[in-house]
């Protein structure tokens, strides 16, 4: 079994940042691939990010692009996703996912383990 743990949301201005992070937990926390989804209010569940077990893979949704950033510390079994460039548009819920896949999966229903979620509000 795997628990993930999101941390790192709040409240922030138009244009600012935001650093969440996803801690994974449990025997093959290593070697999973992780991916990032958000849901806003009335929306569907959409996918953010995705990064493979070892790092070497990564994809992001066309409307992040060059605005936020997927990493992972294996050390310490945790994903991170770098938020730059905010806007009332990214106001969500971002949940971590993960599964034990080497290409990481961009569809939610490919992923087994889910966190709580953590909520994101971009507003002035």
């Amino acid at each position: 079994q795997v628990q993930l743990v999101e941390s790192g949301g709040g409240l922030v201005q138009p244009g600012g940042s935001l650093r969440l992070s996803c801690a994974a937990s449990g025997r093959t926390a290593s070697s999973l691939s992780m991916g990032w989804f958000r849901q806003a209010p009335g929306k569907e569940r959409e996918f953010v990010a995705a990064i493979s077990w070892n790092g070497g893979t990564i994809y992001n949704v066309d409307s992040v692009k060059g605005r936020f950033t997927i990493s992972r510390d294996d050390a310490k079994n945790t994903v991170h996703l770098q938020m730059n460039g905010l806007n009332p548009e990214d106001t969500a819920v971002y949940y971590c996912a993960a599964e034990r896949t080497i290409v990481p999966k961009t569809d939610q229903y490919e992923y087994n383990f889910w966190g709580q979620g953590t909520q994101v509000t971009v507003s002035s």
